[in-house]
């Protein structure tokens, strides 16, 4: 009878290979949203000239202050982390696939 769990050597090659793309595109995503942070913090330092609020639930805090900066923050980083994972899952598949 024929094994219909795909449990194969081909099987385990993608299942293995899957991985090594998952871990690469986590470890490009973990870089790039820490670069985006950093570079968040500083233009955020040069454009207020004030460091970022370290706890937007500070009452010192203005809610526009607070607000802003989970904004940009936030967008900055999750975009970062898309762009640097989706890179990196294509690079690798593309050179699985032995294209150029």
């Amino acid at each position: 009878m024929a094994d219909k769990s795909g449990g194969g050597r081909e099987a385990r090659e993608k299942q293995s290979g899957d991985g090594l793309t998952k871990a690469m595109g986590a470890t490009a995503a973990f870089a790039a949203g820490y670069g985006a942070r950093k570079l968040v913090t500083l233009a955020w330092k040069r454009i207020t000239g004030k460091e970022p609020p370290s706890d937007p639930h500070d009452p010192q805090v203005s809610i526009r202050e607070a607000l802003t900066w989970a904004l940009v923050l936030g967008a900055s980083m999750e975009t970062a982390r898309l762009l640097a994972g989706r890179a990196a899952t294509k690079n690798m598949r593309r050179s699985k696939s032995g294209a150029t």
